[in-house]
């Protein structure tokens, strides 16, 4: 007998445990630029949240872009889920403050890092065998 589908508050539970996850985005040249990081998801916003340093490369195409189609993922045994949406870079010391506490919240307390942004995905479309909700869905 297979494993329901687990519920909304079974798929923020996934959010919350420690896993590191995946951020997928295409390169100008089309090929695929595959990275992991550490993401929060937040549904009351719609965001999924990255801490970087601004010089990194995601980060910098991302800046160059303005907005760039993405996708981050995060797995455990036959547990996933992805959130596709459009990601942008935020400076703003608030923001990068918040991500950090978040990002504390489920890994740990960040090394220093003066340099660092947040990258913002908006998110858009979830997959996944652990569903969490989109903004504005019944929680």
């Amino acid at each position: 007998m297979s494993d329901p589908v687990p519920t909304d508050s079974d798929g923020m539970a996934f959010w919350t445990e420690r896993h590191i996850c995946s951020l997928a985005s295409v390169r100008p040249d089309g090929t695929p630029h595959l990275v992991p990081v550490g993401a929060v998801y937040d549904p009351s916003t719609g965001l999924a949240r990255i801490i970087t340093s601004g010089t990194s490369t995601k980060a910098r195409r991302i800046l160059r872009a303005g907005t760039l189609p993405v996708a981050v993922t995060q797995t455990d045994r036959g547990r996933w889920t992805t959130l596709e949406g459009v990601a942008r870079v935020n400076q703003d010391p608030e923001a990068v403050a918040d991500a950090e506490r978040r990002y504390a919240a489920r890994y740990g307390e960040p090394r220093p890092n003066p340099l660092r942004v947040v990258i913002e995905i908006e998110v858009r479309r979830v997959l996944g065998t652990v569903k969490v909700p989109l903004p504005g869905a019944a929680q």
